[in-house]
This record gives structure tokens, sequence and C-alpha cells, in this order.
């Protein structure tokens, strides 16, 4: 079994083997059998605000004895993530139950032998969907628990397909119910309560995943990464160069839509578009489902 250790310099470490979904949590005592509770409750804890505010409500509404906070690590975030879920489970009273497959996205895309963009993106399923639902399947009856995700009542369009990839667990979204808030107000709520938002929200980020290089993103979530984080800019930049090299194929995390046809675009020209001022798109930001939608496979 992979080996994840919270003594690390960077607060978590991989071992040598792969494609083992683990279990552990951090922050409380490790609790990983069924309650003896009439109902669980299993908040998709990915790390982010909404998350949080989620957990909140769930706590307040049924108490923490039959709730778990179920994060899958990618292996890849920024360690400022890690931290805030150590301060979410101090304050929510519950642990945060971690599962992982052991792979880093860059793994799976090899693996798979498909670079994930924003239309398909294997790392969602076999890294978040697919270590959550084996935890699902082996920790809860369907019947008796609910599943609880973090999209707002901006984004309740999104709810049959999330019903329909959950299935048979219930599945609800309490940010999509009132008091309707956005994320200033959570990231200000989180404040108030006294845990530090994670920073890639402070950085311009729209989301607290894969240290910002979440390769759902659009354009204008990597020029951010580039910005105000220029090393890891260069990993991922490498990481594709090196995948357009073993696939022997022109493939990219991006599409380029100018001039009326698509074709991908890389890290690399992306960069040099905006090292030399050239215009890129930038209210292309893309968009995080890695919990609410399912995933289709890589062709």
């Amino acid at each position: 079994m992979s080996v994840v250790s919270a003594d690390t310099p960077n607060g978590w470490s991989e071992a040598s083997s792969r494609h083992i979904f683990q279990f552990h949590s951090v922050g409380h005592a490790v609790a990983h059998e069924q309650s003896a509770g009439p109902v669980r409750h299993i908040v998709m804890f990915s790390g982010g605000i909404t998350s949080w505010a989620v957990a909140r409500r769930v706590a307040a509404e049924y108490g923490t004895d039959d709730l778990t906070l179920l994060f899958a690590d990618t292996l890849v975030e920024d360690v400022d993530l890690y931290r805030f879920n150590v301060d979410v489970a101090a304050d929510i009273g519950v642990p945060i139950t971690v599962v992982t497959d052991g792979r880093t996205p860059w793994q799976v895309f090899r693996d798979q032998r498909h670079i994930g963009n924003t239309r398909v993106a294997p790392c969602s399923k076999l890294l978040k969907q697919k270590p959550c639902r084996v935890w699902l399947e082996i920790n809860t009856e369907p019947a008796a628990t609910i599943v609880y995700v973090g999209i707002d009542w901006t984004e309740t369009h999104r709810l049959p397909a999330i019903h329909h990839a959950y299935d048979p667990w219930t599945v609800q979204a309490p940010l999509a119910d009132p008091p309707h808030v956005d994320k200033t107000d959570l990231i200000d709520a989180a404040a108030t309560a006294g845990i530090k938002p994670p920073r890639l929200y402070e950085q311009g980020f729209a989301h607290n995943n894969c240290g910002g290089a979440c390769v759902r993103g659009g354009q204008a979530q990597w020029a951010r990464l580039l910005e105000v984080n220029p090393a890891r800019y260069a990993v991922e930049e490498a990481a594709e160069a090196d995948m357009r090299g073993y696939l022997n194929k022109d493939v990219a995390i991006l599409r380029d839509r100018r001039g009326g046809t698509t074709k991908p675009l890389t890290l690399t020209v992306l960069r040099n578009r905006i090292e030399a001022d050239r215009p890129v798109d930038r209210d292309d930001w893309g968009g995080c489902g890695c919990f609410t939608e399912q995933e289709p496979d890589a062709a």
C-alpha cells in the first residue's frame, strides 16, 4: 500500500507503489468504521472554501457524529491546501479522511496516453471520482447515506448530472439553497471564524485545486500561474513537452481558436506570447468539475 505522511517537508510524500487506494485521516484521531447512526453524511471535500462552507452547514444541521469530510489527494496540490485542511478539521471537529490513487495527474496521462484538458480530464475520474466511489462502496450503505457537493446557487443546472453520477447515493448541494452566498462571502466568513483562506484565492485563482495548474483551466488560469508561480508553470510546461514527445502527437492542454480554426496551444507557446506581450484570452478561466461531473473515458 502507498504511504502518505504528514511529516515530510511539504506535508506529504508518495511511496513507490501505485494504483492502491489509501484511506487515512488528518487533524484528529483516525475514524474509518461506519457509524452506528442511522444516516451517514459525506462531504466531498475538495480543499476549497465551498467545501468548508458545506461542511459547516451540514455539521450545524446534523452534528458531527456521523459526518465525514472525504478528500481525494492528487499529490500535486498547493502546500497551503493541506494547511487549510488541518485548520478545517479543527474548526469542524471532524478528521479529513484522505483517499489517494497513488499517481499524479501526469502519471495518469501517461498511463492513459492522453493529456487532460477542459473536454476530457482522466485525472478527475481516476484521482478524484474513482477513489471516492471506492471509499463510499466500502464504508457506506447508499440507503443510509447522504453525499454533499460544493456547487452553489449559480450552478443548479449541473444537479441532474450530479445526481446521475452518484446514483444510488442521495446527493445534496447545500450552497444551492438559501441563504445564497458567493465565494467572497465565504472567504470573509472563514477569516471571521479564524481560518486563513487558501492562498490561491488571494493569488487570483478561482479554485484551490492542483496548485493552480488544473488542466481544466483555460488560458487565463495558466497566465496567472506563470505570473505568481513561474517555477510551477515551468514544471507543467516541461511535463507537457515530455508527454508530446512520448505520444509523438501535436496535443496540448489548451486550445488556440484564433482565426476561426482550433489547434493545440502548448504551454511553451502561451508563455512565449505572454513574455512577448502578445494577446492571450484573459477571460478563459475554464472550470473545475472533478466532483460534479461524470468524466468520460479518454479516447
